[in-house]
This record gives C-alpha cells, structure tokens and sequence, in this order.
C-alpha cells in the first residue's frame, strides 16, 4: 500500500496552514483574551482545533456532494477566502468581521479562530491536489506549534514585540497570495 507521502506536499501544505491559520498573528487576540477571561484551555483548544480539521479533511468532500458542490468549485471559492484573508494580512484590514467573544472557551479559540473557515477551506482546496496523508501530517504539524504558541503567547509577545508580529503576518500575507493565485489558476482550468 502506497501512501503517497510527499516532503514537498507536507511542506507546502503545513505552509498553507500556518499562513491561514496565522497564529502568530493572533497572539494580540490571543493575549486579549487572557486578560478578559483569565485561563485560556490551550490543550483543549488544540485537540478540538485538531478533530475539526481533520473531520472536515475526511468528510468534507462528502458534505460537498451532498449539497450538489465539486472539490474544484469548492477550491475556487476557497481560493477567493484565501485571497481576502491574504489581503487583511499585507494591508491590516479587517474584511471578515466576527463578534468579540466573551469567554476563552473552546468556541472562539479553537473555532473560528483556529479552524475557521479559511482553514477548512484551505483544507479542503489543499484536498483537490495534494494526497490525504500529506495534508494531514501538515494538520498535526501545525497543531502542535499552534500548541505550543498558545501555551507561550506572552512569551512570544514579549521577544517578537507588536512590530515583529506585524511583519511575520505581512510576510505570510504575501506568501498566502500567491498560493490563493496558484489554487485559482490550477483549479480553474478544471472548471472550464
């Protein structure tokens, strides 16, 4: 049995992830947090954070065909999300708008802002060209360091400062874009 496993897939994909999840660009969000609530569950987070995406890898397409929506449809759209997240990441603006949580339960930390919908969708257009197994080796991969950066945010804050922080989700911004521009191009061409 060939599992197809691909250094360049894993790579590209836990890439993509981090990128789109941008948990170091949520560290502010995430020390926010912490001041208004108090404790903030990082185990829990990440294991939920983790069994959303990995569901969502493996039924997700399922889910599509149920509602009538191809994986190449599904990666275009998805290539639009990741473009305007990208877009919010390089020019600091603020395109999706969510309430301000009110407790550092599961809810807001690990859904949506770990496993929101640009992950899931990420996930899922990441599903239309890369094999399973790679895309869930960069799920764990980027789990673990969302772990790890939720148990040391204020840490990080305090090594990388606000400006750090700003240029990391810049660079990220613009490596997103150009990945948002690839899903498009690849997926497109399918669709006509």
């Amino acid at each position: 049995m060939n599992l197809h496993f691909d250094l360049n897939e894993i790579l590209t994909a836990t890439m993509v992830l981090f990128a789109v999840i941008d948990i170091l660009g949520s560290i502010p969000v995430i020390i926010d947090l912490r001041r208004k609530v108090g404790h903030i569950q990082s185990e829990k987070a990440s294991i939920i954070s983790t069994v959303i995406m990995i569901a969502f890898l493996f039924l997700g397409k399922e889910i599509l065909k149920l509602v009538g929506i191809d994986v190449g449809s599904f990666a275009v759209a998805g290539s639009f999300i990741l473009f305007f997240l990208a877009i919010e990441m390089i020019l600091g603006i603020k395109l999706f708008v969510d309430d301000e949580p009110e407790s550092a339960s599961i809810v807001p930390l690990a859904f949506p802002l770990i496993a929101g919908a640009g992950s899931l969708t990420s996930i899922l257009s990441l599903r239309a060209e890369f094999h399973t197994v790679n895309i869930l080796i960069a799920i764990v991969l980027n789990m673990i360091f969302v772990y790890a950066v939720l148990k040391s945010s204020q840490k990080i804050e305090k090594i990388i400062g606000k400006a750090g922080i700003g240029v990391i989700r810049k660079v990220f911004g613009i490596i997103l874009l150009a990945i948002a521009v690839k899903l498009f191009t690849t997926n497109i061409k399918e669709l006509l």
